[in-house]
């Protein structure tokens, strides 16, 4: 629940086109004896409590990983008083798409030679991998744009005077956010649209011109905005005026004699269309497994644009994190946020490769308890027992239904983890359910259950929602979803054992072994049965052979990352890398950040005496064990 609210009041400028179809987060209240609105954007923006999870260098600059979406992150950024100079976000597009990444199996280290000779002769992807979904991008346009309204909003209370704000889209929904950016931040602050031309993309065929441009949109939030002009070199030199200014006009420079100036010039100043290649699967230096991913030379032209060194660069839809790591290469500070696990461990990972310093802090605004959205909303009908879809129901409010030998059908309500509007069960969520979801339920129905991520008060939802349910006899019971994804969750099980070993070298210098003898996570045993089981059943209908999908008895190869802690025995305390491996897809160790040639070998060492061992599976879960 949220400590308190921390007031944002946007004012619709005069003069604005504004969009009529959405309410921009107004939520009426139809109840009994009042047509009050309650706009929860001028309640505020939720300030939640927020842990520390890892720490990495002294980090003087502050610089933050933020897992939490952007209302919660923004609030947070409000109350500790910092502001940003400069924000890019790349949300969601609402262009009604999944996005998955795949997930390698790595080499077991007891079994590296059988699969290297394994990979002489087989398709390895299909060998060890498989898909998992990150994130969600399928949204209706009016809740989306409410979504937006919000998001902006709070974005524009964080910003410093001079501070602009990239917003990168396409064509499903850019139009439409133009509107509201005017809405938000002027007419008179919009500087550029700018088209983002990937020349490079393999179009597919299709009775229209291929799609091979995203639109960026530039806003400031007043007229003194920072702008570094940008150029990029010519192939060949070319003769262009030489132009300055006189009473603020410019015109064409003259010589001594009267004549026009010339220069020749193999520069060029960037315009706004940017000729910005798209990442390919062959690239081998940026990509790091993240979809839409965005390349490097993209926000390398932007930070150099819009924000000078020392600056704080932020974006709240962080993703590969490829804002986080440009900023940080280019002297200036970061402020990455995400709600999805993948993308904190990703930007973690890209930025200590970096030698960056950083502060991870997660947000207790409900999204610590799934890894990303979209997984554990498909997931949801699985871990409530007996909930099945229901046709028959308005599926705006019921997600399915519970069958009950004394009561019959008992329609189920889900909030919906892709929209942050739906997490805090208050009185006009409450109202909304009564007045359009029980009421319009048949004679039949005895009970509803209502599920919550969070509520404003139990008791005084309760008695609000049997207030204004007179009119019916359905019994509404309230259930706490934390409670359902709590007892389904168990972690992963490994082990381990320590001892002291001397260096063979002159200096004969005292370090640390850790060996991982077994690992096992039960998610992703479930995950390659589930893939198994559909791979099986469709082998069986095209009759082509199928080969199953295994893990070998101590299960190293479903670890991705290991890392000891040899500061802190508390198991709550904020996780200090002393020592860490990642094993990328091919089997090679990157330690301590530095890509190598070598294969894992089940063992991680260090200097001093590991506290605490901390393991990633290829999902992204972590846990943490004290040695």
């Amino acid at each position: 629940m949220a400590i308190k609210y921390i007031p944002y009041y946007p004012d619709t400028l005069e003069g604005q086109a504004i969009l009529d179809n959405f309410v921009r987060t107004r939520r009426i209240l139809r109840y009994q004896g009042s047509d009050g609105i309650v706009e929860r954007i001028k309640r505020g923006m939720p300030l939640f409590e927020t842990e520390s999870k890892e720490k990495s260098g002294e980090n003087p600059d502050h610089n933050l990983i933020i897992r939490g979406e952007c209302l919660s992150a923004c609030a947070y950024l409000k109350e500790k008083d910092i502001s940003v100079d400069l924000v890019y976000i790349d949300p969601p597009f609402a262009s009604g798409a999944d996005y998955a990444k795949k997930v390698y199996l790595r080499r077991n280290p007891d079994k590296a030679q059988q699969i290297a000779d394994a990979e002489q002769q087989l398709d390895i992807d299909e060998l060890r991998a498989f898909e998992e979904k990150m994130y969600g991008d399928i949204w209706d346009k009016e809740r989306y744009l409410n979504w937006m309204y919000e998001n902006l909003c709070a974005i524009k209370s964080v910003m410093s005077e001079n501070a602009s704000i990239y917003v990168h889209l396409d064509w499903h929904i850019g139009h439409y956010v133009k509107i509201l950016m005017d809405e938000i931040f002027g007419e008179d602050n919009f500087i550029n649209e700018i088209t983002w031309y990937y020349y490079n993309k393999m179009a597919p065929k299709s009775a229209c011109f291929p799609r091979t441009s995203d639109k960026i949109m530039l806003y400031s939030k007043s007229v003194n905005y920072i702008f570094n002009t940008q150029y990029e070199e010519r192939e060949k030199a070319q003769k262009q005026l030489v132009r300055k200014f006189v009473n603020g006009k410019a015109i064409n420079a003259r010589d001594e004699n009267g004549n026009v100036m010339y220069v020749e010039s193999f520069e060029k100043r960037i315009d706004d269309v940017w000729r910005v290649p798209m990442l390919q699967p062959a690239d081998t230096n940026e990509p790091v497994g993240y979809a839409t991913q965005k390349p490097e030379a993209l926000l390398e032209r932007i930070i150099k644009a819009s924000s000078d060194e020392g600056m704080v660069v932020a974006d709240f839809f962080g993703g590969s994190g490829v804002t986080a790591a440009v900023a940080n290469r280019l002297g200036r500070k970061f402020i990455h946020g995400d709600i999805g696990i993948n993308s904190i461990q990703t930007v973690r990972d890209r930025l200590k490769a970096q030698n960056a310093e950083f502060e991870i802090l997660e947000i207790k605004d409900g999204v610590s308890l799934y890894r990303n959205p979209v997984q554990t909303q498909d997931k949801l009908i699985s871990l409530i027992k007996g909930l099945q879809e229901n046709p028959s129901l308005d599926k705006t409010f019921w997600t399915g239904s519970i069958n009950d030998s004394k009561l019959g059908t008992i329609p189920v309500y889900l909030p919906n983890l892709l929209d942050s509007s739906s997490r805090v069960l208050d009185k006009p969520q409450a109202g909304r359910l009564v007045l359009e979801g029980i009421s319009n339920l048949g004679d039949e129905i005895k009970k509803v259950i209502i599920y919550y991520i969070d509520i404003e008060d139990y008791w005084d939802i309760k008695s609000f929602i049997d207030k204004q349910n007179q009119s019916t006899l359905i019994e509404v019971e309230l259930r706490d979803l934390k409670q359902v994804l709590d007892d389904v969750v168990l972690e992963d099980e490994a082990d381990f054992e320590v001892s002291e070993f001397e260096t063979q070298d002159l200096f004969k210098v005292k370090m640390y072994k850790t060996v991982i003898n077994s690992f096992h996570s039960d998610r992703i045993k479930m995950k390659i049965n589930a893939l198994n089981n559909k791979g099986e059943q469709q082998a069986l209908a095209s009759g082509k052979p199928f080969k199953r999908l295994s893990i070998s008895d101590n299960g190293l190869e479903t670890i991705e990352y290991i890392s000891v802690d040899c500061q802190n025995s508390d198991k709550t305390a904020p996780w200090h890398s002393d020592s860490e491996i990642k094993i990328d897809t091919s089997g090679f160790i990157i330690k301590d950040g530095k890509k190598s040639s070598e294969y894992w070998d089940g063992t991680i060492t260090s200097e001093k005496n590991p506290l605490r061992l901390k393991i990633r599976n290829i999902c992204g879960d972590e846990t943490i064990w004290n040695l």
